[in-house]
């Protein structure tokens, strides 16, 4: 399986509302940070994330971080 593409150095910080999301893990998506079925063929799926409340957060950007799909600062070591 290839590397992901990094999509951007820093996280996608948005108001998200509740419900199942699912991320885009490969960094080919048109929509990121959500998949929109480019990953097919590549190895990688998408990650699905559930919220219970409309709630900020910082989704990753560079599809290298430990703490799947939230940022956790592993875009400052690239």
């Amino acid at each position: 399986m290839a590397e992901p593409k990094i999509v951007q150095k820093a996280p996608f910080v948005q108001e998200t509302e509740p419900g199942d999301h699912w991320w885009c893990a490969c960094g080919l998506s048109a929509k990121q940070p959500f998949c929109d079925g480019s990953h097919k063929g590549t190895g990688h799926s998408p990650i699905r994330f559930t919220l219970e409340a409309r709630k900020r957060v910082a989704w990753c950007g560079c599809k290298h971080s430990k703490t799947k799909p939230m940022c956790d600062g592993s875009h400052r070591d690239l």
